[in-house]
């Protein structure tokens, strides 16, 4: 087993991530009333305008999310869910808020960044960071909704209240907030909501078969084999959501614990991406 695949490491990974997002939060954004991306950037809102526990916040706020997640998505997927919003609402709340910068916009910039790394570096290694990853990944599994749609809705509403409530200095400043850490996360998980993923297995029926039980999306099948070993193998060719990669690779590796995965970006789809049986 890689160590990355190691429950201790991904609860370190989880820990130390919550951590940084914490921080973001309460060091760099919160006291200049900057918001962030997500279900997040609402708990800071509510925050704010209530000084209610921003941990507390959080924690209820996503309580309905992860109870949706846990009949709708894979246990160990939402395990490790709880445990990141575990943290994170934890670190939130035991963190005081502490303004470290006079410069809004230094701040802004830096907790943009720290937020970006802490949710990139969950998202590459452990799972997700709850709210918007729960009902991102609900929707990649259950229809073709284009989820960049629904994040850019739900961020522009946050920003819309940021300048209602807050002024509408504070909703530039939240915008890049979001901005900064959305191209952190991407440059440390992926910057392609679309990705092909080929697999390489001498199990290939066992790999589709749990690969259509949990991701249910379509593949491409083709023979071949080793150019060193000789033997005969199947490739496994799917394209898939970055919501879907890490349960792809999980579910992969349980059928065929040897085999080949290869991940790359995908810039354009041409023909039918939906679920199968979600279009005619």
């Amino acid at each position: 087993m890689r160590i990355q695949d190691h429950f201790i490491f991904k609860l370190l990974v989880t820990i130390i991530g919550s951590f940084i997002i914490a921080i973001s939060f309460n060091l760099f954004l919160l006291p200049h009333n900057v918001l962030s991306s997500g279900l997040s950037g609402v708990a800071l809102l509510v925050h704010i305008l209530t000084s209610l526990d921003t941990g507390l916040v959080n924690l209820l706020i996503n309580l309905p999310l992860v109870i949706l997640g846990f009949l709708k998505l894979p246990r160990q997927v939402m395990i490790q869910t709880i445990l990141s919003v575990g943290f994170i609402s934890f670190f939130l709340s035991i963190i005081p808020v502490t303004q470290i910068s006079s410069e809004p916009l230094i701040d802004v910039i830096f907790g943009g960044m720290l937020c970006g790394l802490g949710v990139g570096v969950i998202l590459k290694y452990s799972g997700t960071t709850g709210g918007m990853d729960i009902i991102a990944m609900i929707i990649s599994q259950h229809s073709n909704i284009s989820i960049g749609v629904v994040m850019t809705a739900l961020n522009g509403i946050i920003v819309l209240c940021s300048g209602f409530f807050l002024g509408w200095s504070n909703a530039l400043t939240t915008l890049l907030s979001i901005y900064i850490t959305g191209k952190t996360v991407d440059t440390i998980f992926t910057s392609h909501i679309k990705l092909t993923i080929n697999i390489v297995t001498t199990k290939g029926e066992a790999v589709r078969q749990a690969l259509i039980a949990s991701i249910r999306r379509g593949m491409t099948i083709t023979d071949t084999y080793g150019g060193y070993t000789q033997k005969p193998a199947q490739m496994i060719m799917m394209v898939l959501t970055r919501y879907e990669l890490q349960d792809a690779i999980r579910v992969a590796k349980e059928a065929d614990p040897n085999c080949f995965i290869n991940v790359h970006e995908t810039t354009e789809v041409h023909g039918h991406f939906a679920k199968p049986g979600t279009r005619g």
